[in-house]
């Protein structure tokens, strides 16, 4: 029986990556959050006085797997390896986002919920592309012109989505533009760019934003689970 995923293809070394990335995220957060209670045999790293957080080994995990790929050009089995160590080192990093954002250990302020947001749009950009080969190419008798002005439109659909502050609609609508549309049309929140720009403060569309922002509630319960933060109120 001929499996549907070979070792060094693409598509394996994407899922490699994804599955390392997954793993490697949620094994983070729990370890973190037992070294904060204080239980289990982890505690922190530290040379010196100086703490050593866990984006230091992912960078360093994203540079060395990086130039292993650009170099070497691995294939079969061993370029899958360098694409699971790609996705550990993205993981830790990402993790921490909000840390080199901000500049500032916020990790467990409420901005670092922005870690969360962020590793789980990118899971879910990775999971999209397992499912789609190239959502970028063009379809048999498809006119030049027609396929440029459909990603310009479908790109510009995204960039509204992240401006209303809808970012997983309008990642996950490069893949499908269906989302990016549906990104587009929906009311932004109050806080996003878009919600400041547009709506102004008393205006009917800034109070609907704001009441359906406040009825958020699944999103803010999944973010607290991740995070280990309280959910907002």
């Amino acid at each position: 029986m001929q499996l549907p995923l070979h070792f060094g293809t693409g598509r394996t070394a994407l899922l490699f990556m994804l599955v390392a990335f997954v793993v490697t995220f949620t094994l983070t957060r729990l370890i973190v959050r037992l070294i904060r209670s204080g239980r289990g045999p982890f505690g922190n790293v530290a040379v010196g006085e100086v703490h050593v957080h866990h984006l230091v080994p992912g960078i360093f995990l994203l540079l060395i797997s990086g130039v292993v790929v650009f170099l070497a050009v691995p294939h079969g089995l061993f370029r899958d390896c360098v694409a699971a160590a790609f996705g550990v080192g993205a993981a830790l990093t990402l993790d921490e986002y909000a840390l080199w954002l901000h500049l500032s250990d916020v990790y467990w302020a409420d901005e670092g919920r922005k870690s969360v947001d962020t590793v789980v749009g990118v899971a879910a950009l990775g999971g999209m592309g397992l499912l789609v080969s190239n959502p970028f190419s063009r379809q048999p008798g498809e006119g030049t012109w027609f396929f440029v002005i459909f990603i310009l439109i479908n790109c510009a659909l995204s960039v509204i989505s992240v401006l209303k502050g809808r970012f997983f609609l309008g990642v996950a609508g490069v893949l499908f533009p269906f989302l990016a549309l549906w990104g587009a049309l929906r009311l932004g929140f109050p806080g996003s760019p878009w919600g400041r720009r547009f709506y102004r403060e008393g205006g009917a569309k800034r109070a609907r934003a704001e009441r359906r922002a406040s009825r958020r509630r699944l999103s803010e319960r999944f973010k607290a689970l991740l995070s280990g933060l309280p959910e907002r109120r």
